[in-house]
């Protein structure tokens, strides 16, 4: 049997993924296009109604508990950061 060069290998190699990726997208698109005609066909489900939504809430000046808050805030950035409470210094609070 003879040799087969080494472009040869490569180019027949490089071809067989290409053929291989084309059939995928084909499959795909057919896929796509069987779903669709069965989508198609079933009726969708009705909405359910919407609940009624609660009456705006006036934003308070005041922070009650503040001390409280800035507790939880600084426990919840440690963590986020995994480093001890100690070292986490807030030097203000904004609601944005």
């Amino acid at each position: 049997m003879p040799e087969l060069s080494g472009p040869f290998v490569v180019l027949m190699g490089m071809g067989t993924v290409f053929v291989g990726l084309i059939c995928i997208i084909v499959l795909v698109v057919v896929m796509g296009k069987i779903i669709g005609a069965i989508a198609k066909d079933t009726p969708a489900p009705a909405a359910a109604p919407a609940a009624p939504s609660p009456a705006p809430v006036s934003a308070p000046t005041e922070i009650p508990n503040r001390p409280e808050f800035v507790a939880a805030v600084s426990a919840a950035i440690a963590e986020d950061l995994g480093t001890d409470i100690s070292k986490i210094q807030i030097h203000s609070i904004k609601r944005i």
